[in-house]
Order: C-alpha cells, then sequence, then structure tokens
C-alpha cells in the first residue's frame, strides 16, 4: 500500500507566503516525478507544477516566480513554497506521485487528498 499525505495549508493574507510539505510512504521502490495540482471552489482541478526525480521542474504560467517545487528524495516528500499568495490561488492543493511498487512493476500515479489553501484579500 502508498500512502500521498499533504500537509501545510491554512488562511494567510494576500501577499503572505505558505509552504505546502507531501510525503509519499509504504511499498515504494521507485518515484519517478511528483507534482502538484489545485482545485478551486467550481472549477476544475488544474496542474500546478512538477518536479521529476533528477530535479527537473516546470510551472504553470500563472505561478511561475512566485511558487517554487522542490523535493527530497531520501524521504519521498516534495514541497511547494508559495510567495505573493493572491486570491484567486484560493484551492484545495492534491498532490501526484507517480512512482513503481517494484522493479518490474508499471509506474502508478497516486493521490493525496488534498490540503486547503485560502487567501484573503
Amino acid at each position: 500500500q502508498v500512502q500521498v499525505v499533504e500537509s501545510g495549508g491554512g488562511l494567510v493574507q494576500s501577499g503572505g507566503s505558505l509552504r505546502l510539505s507531501c510525503a509519499a510512504s509504504g511499498r515504494i521502490f521507485s518515484i519517478n516525478f511528483m507534482g502538484w495540482y489545485r482545485q478551486a471552489p467550481g472549477k476544475v482541478r488544474e496542474w500546478v507544477a512538477t518536479i521529476t526525480s533528477g530535479g527537473s521542474t516546470r510551472y504553470v504560467d500563472s505561478v511561475k516566480d512566485r511558487f517554487t517545487i522542490s523535493r527530497d528524495n531520501a524521504e519521498n516528500t516534495v514541497f511547494l513554497s508559495m510567495n505573493s499568495l493572491k486570491p484567486e490561488d484560493t484551492a484545495v492543493y492534491y498532490c501526484k506521485t507517480n512512482l513503481r511498487v517494484g522493479p518490474s512493476a508499471y509506474a502508478v500515479d497516486y493521490w493525496g487528498k488534498g490540503t486547503l489553501v485560502t487567501v484573503s484579500s
């Protein structure tokens, strides 16, 4: 079994900062990439950022220069540092981990249950 758990959400004023964490645990052989998605009220879930096992990163344009994704490979953990937060960043933030549970297993996506970020104006 694999568990993916996010933490770090909360209420912050516009212009403030938060740091989200996501830890994957359980039967993990290797992790390919880890990423963050978000879903605002009444909207579809959107991709925010991804980091590969080698450390390459990509971001959606709306968060570039404000958000930073990083990971601790030894701890199977990914972080999302969010600065200059705006009310439109309000959403439930989900972590997705693409991993294999064995050397011959297919890579599968595992999702956390999300953590709520609320940015007040």
